[in-house]
């Protein structure tokens, strides 16, 4: 129940239920992958099932898409809905610019395509997010099992002409064993700690042979909402150049979403 949680996930829970209001009945909605999401799945799903919401969710990852077909939303596929009015999804970091590091759940090339297939892209996430400049949250780029660690032996000499702090790369793992994504790729996670020019750096990794999609979200977020753990939410909409406040009293009996803390 709300009132059990930390106050992190009143923030989430918060951003979720403030993020609802960008979705109405008849719209086709990407649903994103990881712990934020998921208040927004399940939150998407109460309206669904109390509101008579009728809505379509192409989902980010298998996770996401068993969580929405759970709760009552109808899922379909990118191919099937072919476009969407717009896409709800977590942020590992975000700047003033609305540029994103995504991939800590190992869902971002689905995310990515999904997003860019979107009237708008919306953010939902906590205010530890919010960053001056990225790269502290290490970068992930996916990259295809087949000579992954020729793939990685690019990148790290890459790196060395970057403006990076870092350049340690490592194999995700899970477990004793390699991450492996719903694609079937594996993860290299960039410690990089501070990254001075995203959008050279994206063009650069995705040249490299073997690396499928990496992590930077450039030009595709319009909006994103900060949930705070006392109840206030601000959105900001970077396409209509808005910044409003709001706040919701997150009482005991507001929802049941206890299984989602982390």
């Amino acid at each position: 129940m709300p009132g059990s949680l930390s106050p992190i996930d009143k923030a989430k829970f918060a951003a979720a239920k403030r993020a609802t209001q960008f979705v109405e009945s008849g719209m086709r909605v990407g649903l994103g992958t990881g712990s934020t999401a998921a208040w927004l799945v399940r939150c998407l799903g109460e309206m669904v099932r109390d509101e008579g919401l009728q809505i379509k969710g192409v989902p980010t990852s298998s996770r996401t898409a068993k969580m929405a077909r759970e709760v009552g939303i109808e899922v379909i596929s990118l191919d099937e809905a072919k476009w969407l009015d717009v896409t709800i999804d977590g942020a590992d970091e975000f700047d003033a610019d609305l540029t994103l590091i995504k991939g800590g759940g190992g869902a971002h090339l689905q995310e990515k395509i999904v997003a860019t297939a979107s009237d708008k892209m919306v953010v939902i996430a906590d205010l530890s997010k919010k960053v001056e400049t990225l790269g502290a949250f290490p970068l992930p780029i996916e990259v295809i099992p087949f000579g992954w660690q020729t793939s990685k032996t690019l990148v790290e000499e890459l790196l060395i002409g970057m403006d990076v702090l870092g350049r340690e790369v490592n194999l995700r793992m899970d477990g004793d064993r390699p991450f492996v994504t719903d694609e079937g790729n594996h993860i290299l996670d960039l410690h990089l700690r501070r990254i001075g020019n995203p959008r050279q750096l994206s063009l650069v990794l995705n040249q490299v042979p073997g690396v499928v999609e990496n992590g930077l979200f450039i030009d595709i977020c319009d909006a994103v909402v900060i949930g705070h753990g006392d109840g206030k939410v601000e959105v900001f909409d970077i396409t209509e150049g808005t910044n409003d406040v709001t706040r919701f009293d997150i009482l005991d009996d507001d929802n049941l979403f206890s299984d989602l803390t982390d």
